[in-house]
Parts: C-alpha cells; sequence; structure tokens
C-alpha cells in the first residue's frame, strides 16, 4: 500500500495504492512527487507510467477523511498536491496516466500534467471541487477539455467519459479494462526504444512552449481554497461532505 515503483526495459512503473478509493494521504502526495522526480532523474528510465491498483478507481483526490481529522493538513496537502503535479509536468521523461475508473479532484491533476493519457472503458474524469468547499485542478482540467465544456464542468462537478476525452484528443487510446496496462506498457515501450537523448530534449521542447505556466497557474487557484477556509471559519456549520453529483455524466457517451 502507498506509492511504489518498478523498472524493467527503460520503463519505470509508479503505483498508486490507497484502498479502497485512492484517496491520497499528505505523504502519499510528497512519495509520488518521490518516485515521479527520482524516476525522471535515473538515466536508465526512458519513460514513466502512472497507474493505480485497485478495482474502484485511480484516484479520488486527496484523503478527505486524512483533512476531516485534522484541518490544519490543508496547508501540508495543498503543497503535496503542487509538488505531486509539477514533478509530473517536470519529469525529465515522458509520462503516461494509465486511468481506469473515476479520476477525480487530484487524479485529474496527475492525469492533465501526464504527457499522454490511456483510459479504460469505464474511466470517468471530473472536479467535486466545488461540492466540497475547494478549488483547484482547473488548470489541469483545461488541458484535457476545451474551454467552455471545462467551464460547465467546473461549476456543476459532474463527469466525462474516456471517449469523449478521446474525441478531444486528450486521451490518446481507449481499451477495455483488462488491457489497461498492457496498452500502456506497449506505448511506453515504443518511445522507451528512441534515443533517450532525444526524447529528454523533446519533453524540454515541448513543456518550454506550453501557453499556460502549469506550476503558477494552479497556484494561483490553490490561494482561493485558502481564502474560502477562512471564510468558512465565521460561517454557519454545514455538512462535512454535501451532496455531489459528480458521478453523473455531464454529456452523454454515444
Amino acid at each position: 500500500m502507498g506509492i511504489s515503483s518498478t523498472g524493467e526495459a527503460g520503463i519505470t512503473v509508479v503505483t498508486i495504492d490507497f484502498p479502497p478509493v485512492n484517496g491520497i494521504p499528505v505523504q502519499g502526495w510528497s512519495d509520488l512527487a518521490d518516485a515521479v522526480r527520482t524516476a525522471g532523474r535515473d538515466p536508465s528510465t526512458h519513460v514513466v507510467v502512472l497507474r493505480a491498483a485497485g478495482d474502484r478507481g485511480f484516484c479520488a483526490g486527496v484523503d478527505i477523511k486524512e483533512l476531516d481529522r485534522d484541518p490544519g493538513a490543508m496547508v501540508a496537502v495543498n503543497r503535496g498536491c503542487h509538488a505531486a503535479f509539477g514533478a509530473i509536468y517536470d519529469c525529465s521523461v515522458p509520462v503516461i496516466a494509465a486511468v481506469h475508473g473515476f479520476c477525480l479532484g487530484g487524479g485529474v491533476g496527475i492525469t492533465g500534467n501526464a504527457d499522454v493519457v490511456i483510459a479504460a472503458e469505464d474511466a470517468t474524469f471530473g472536479l467535486p471541487e466545488v461540492d466540497r468547499g475547494v478549488l483547484g485542478a482547473a488548470t489541469h482540467l483545461a488541458r484535457l477539455v476545451p474551454q467552455h465544456l471545462l467551464r460547465a464542468m467546473y461549476y456543476t462537478t459532474e463527469t466525462i467519459g474516456a471517449h469523449q476525452l478521446q474525441r478531444y484528443g486528450s486521451v490518446y487510446r481507449v481499451v477495455p479494462r483488462a488491457e489497461l496496462d498492457a496498452a500502456a506498457l506497449e506505448l511506453a515501450g515504443r518511445i522507451a526504444a528512441k534515443d533517450t537523448r532525444v526524447i529528454r530534449r523533446a519533453k524540454e521542447a515541448i513543456n518550454g512552449i506550453d501557453p499556460v505556466d502549469v506550476h503558477r497557474s494552479y497556484r494561483f487557484e490553490q490561494g482561493f481554497t485558502f481564502e474560502l477556509a477562512l471564510c468558512q471559519l465565521d460561517a454557519p456549520a454545514r455538512p462535512s461532505h454535501p451532496p455531489t453529483r459528480a458521478s453523473r455524466p455531464l454529456a452523454k457517451e454515444s
């Protein structure tokens, strides 16, 4: 359980494993950042595959129960998320995200900053942040969907499926759930076979022409979470987890 890494033939596989829903705790975000950074710095690593254990989903975001027990952990978890998302974006080699089931909140942060996304047919993506009284990861959702759809999804907290994201070009391939790991490793193998010196420079070049500074953009979003947290200190009590519509798809898949 936790964050683990395995490597073979130039491919480092980083696995997220926090049952039952892969809600990542504070230390887990730091561990994820460290694992990706370590892989990228290793000259024997040519590509990283990010995957998740468990049947239910890729990542439910932060561990909400941990925050309920210790509201002061908000600062640490936000720093951890920023570090993990940044490590994926800045990784010296390409990062492939292999996504199954739900990919929510911080899961979108992980996926949006990956270089390539391969998804299982059951994968759904969304940000339930508004229903939780926080903000964040619009920066990363904006890398997956068009601008006006981003806004609709952000305000309603509704989700989108893998096939629709494939039509937008943000998901490279959609496969049956049982074939997800194999598909990710097959693509990773094709990249790993290239001259890693060229691929590493290609990653740096592509990041350099990115029109959005994802580090600053996400940090700007996080500031509003702190502002909302301060406002809630004087607000009437509300349920810890208000009803969410995050499980409802925004658009019907065809």
